[in-house]
């Protein structure tokens, strides 16, 4: 028996894997065009989500800074969820809601992109996160999954929306997690040239 469910569990994210190829290749085309535009201007990448969201606007960031698959300059990009005085303080002076937003209000510049990554598109600090960038007039690309929830209805018309295909957490995670890396290549395609 848990033999087969973990067999579902590759078909599973196989099959929503085969959806999204033909629902998100596009988008995330043009969010690699957006990024790309935004690093070559003097901008910068700001991420964030919450839990294992969390950890893929960290793994994200780490990859831009760092690399991904080839040497090359480091890339400005910052993941919001990682400083724990910053969290703590605005968490306990403000609220937990503003603890992206009053970030993205201290470091977004016209120009920067705010990756918000959210599972379920309902996440509060995420929504904020989303408000402050379009106050800043920054680009915001949303990573979501279970149709978009909120966030889907406060994106705006120059603004990208990557949602995975489910309505289930883990295949939703397992999305975002494959389209950072197709970001990563196609940020490295165009600044190193396609090999």
């Amino acid at each position: 028996m848990l033999i087969e469910r973990i067999k579902q569990h590759f078909r599973d994210s196989a099959s929503t894997k085969l959806t999204a190829l033909e629902e998100l290749a596009t988008p995330i085309a043009a969010a690699v065009d957006a990024i790309f535009v935004a690093l070559a201007n003097g901008g910068k990448v700001l991420i964030c989500g919450n839990g294992g969201s969390a950890a893929d606007a960290q793994h994200f960031a780490a990859e831009l800074v760092g690399r991904f698959e080839q040497e090359r300059p480091a890339l400005p990009a910052i993941a919001l969820t990682t400083d724990s005085s910053i969290l703590t303080a605005i968490g306990n002076d403000y609220s937990f809601a503003k603890i992206f937003a009053r970030q993205v209000s201290g470091l977004g510049r016209p120009g920067d992109i705010l990756i918000a990554i959210s599972t379920s598109g309902n996440s509060e600090n995420v929504l904020a996160a989303i408000e402050s960038a379009h106050e800043q007039e920054m680009l915001v690309i949303a990573l979501t999954g279970k149709g978009g929830g909120r966030i889907k209805e406060v994106l705006l018309d120059t603004d990208l929306h990557l949602c995975a295909p489910s309505e289930r957490t883990a295949r939703i995670q397992e999305i975002h997690s494959l389209t950072v890396h197709c970001l990563c290549d196609g940020i490295d395609a165009m600044l190193l040239g396609d090999e």
